[in-house]
């Protein structure tokens, strides 16, 4: 179905969301048609903030706003659409279009598939009525299913609509890029030669996928990386956790600008703490990469100042190879709290693999190799 013809038969005048690679032809629609950042279409740091902004939307308008999300963003709605939201609080009506990753029956990645099996319950239980659409699913049926949830809306309902694999399509054209020209994979290669036998914790998506590549390439085991392919936005708090615990070893988060956004009040956490062996990496490239390139909430923010404002002791921006090996050399002969921000351009390898062995295999070799088993 094109998402024209969707929001056309939704009637919606304001859209907020967590870009999704189910609902690319819903983010390339919106994108094009009323970019990014006004009162139109706002692309939001979590799932509870758009949720909110929606709120403040119907509460300035009285008008029924749309929310877009992945299945796995539910997990951070949960609170504003259970106690704020709901009937029995506000009565905020609110349609959603979350993309249904790990649906039963269809291959996906682990992380997606406890969260695939319980989409559905997670919505029955908050009280939001829900309609699945697959690539078959005609605007006809659409219009039926809207039909059916307007006396809901009324009531200060919500409801939502479930989306299956390439089921939204567009034939807007996109083009998501920044102005820099370091790429990722190289970036994170130097941090792994630099670095010895340091642990790493990596954010989920490409750049735990070129962490384990890379590692491949240079002939490395996996056994000092954990690699976090669920759970957006808590790679920093999992590396305090294992930093604090084990200050004998130097710990490096790599993190990525979205994850960063989804929950940057870990910052505040980690600058609060102060471990003297924990190194935050903030991979910036200004997008949602894995899951189509869709820019993040902040694409013009200087993480490292935001760094700096937290208490971070010290404190690295790059945008250049050569400019980050030296910085490498600086922090490993320091200690203290740091945060390095690399500036890096939208792209991966086409030939990009993903990890050849399992969650559960990944801590197990990581927490053997932490016990120095």
């Amino acid at each position: 179905m094109d998402a024209k013809h969707f929001l056309d038969v939704l009637k919606t005048e304001f859209y907020v969301g967590v870009p999704d690679s189910q609902l690319k032809g819903l983010c390339n629609y919106l994108i094009s048609e009323y970019g990014v950042g006004n009162d139109k279409h706002i692309i939001a740091a979590n799932e509870g903030n758009c949720v909110g902004i929606a709120a403040g939307y119907y509460l300035a308008t009285g008008k029924v706003p749309l929310v877009y999300m992945q299945n796995s963003g539910e997990g951070n709605a949960v609170n504003p659409i259970v106690s704020l939201l709901n009937e029995k609080v506000y009565g905020i009506p609110v349609i959603f279009a979350i993309g249904w990753r790990g649906e039963p029956g269809v291959k996906d990645e682990p992380q997606h598939a406890f969260q695939g099996e319980i989409t559905l319950s997670l919505l029955d239980n908050m009280n939001v009525s829900y309609f699945i659409v697959d690539e078959n699913t005609s605007v006809e049926a659409i219009s039926q299913a809207m039909e059916s949830f307007e006396p809901l809306l009324k009531d200060g309902q919500q409801v939502a609509f479930v989306f299956k694999k390439n089921s939204l399509t567009t034939d807007r054209k996109v083009e998501y890029k920044n102005n820099n020209n370091l790429l990722r994979e190289d970036a994170i290669r130097e941090i792994v030669k630099s670095i010895g036998d340091d642990v790493i914790v990596c954010t989920t998506g490409k750049a735990s996928r070129e962490l384990f590549e890379i590692r491949d390439q240079l002939n490395q085991k996996h056994e000092s990386d954990f690699l976090t392919v669920g759970s957006m936005g808590h790679a920093s708090s999992i590396a305090l956790g294992i930093a604090v615990t084990r200050k004998d070893k130097r710990v490096w988060c790599i993190d990525g600008d979205g994850a960063f956004l989804m929950h940057a009040g870990a910052m505040f956490t980690n600058a609060k703490i102060k471990p003297k062996n924990l190194v935050h990496v903030i991979i910036n490239n200004e997008a949602h990469e894995s899951v189509g390139g869709m820019p993040t909430a902040a694409n013009v923010e200087e993480f490292s100042q935001i760094a700096l404002s937290c208490g971070y002791e010290k404190v690295f921006q790059v945008s250049k190879i050569d400019d980050l090996r030296e910085k490498l050399e600086i922090i490993k002969n320091t200690s203290g709290l740091c945060c390095l921000e690399i500036k890096c351009k939208i792209a991966a390898r086409d030939d990009l693999g993903r990890p050849t062995i399992s969650p559960e295999e990944n801590m197990k070799q990581f927490m053997a190799n932490l016990k120095g088993i």
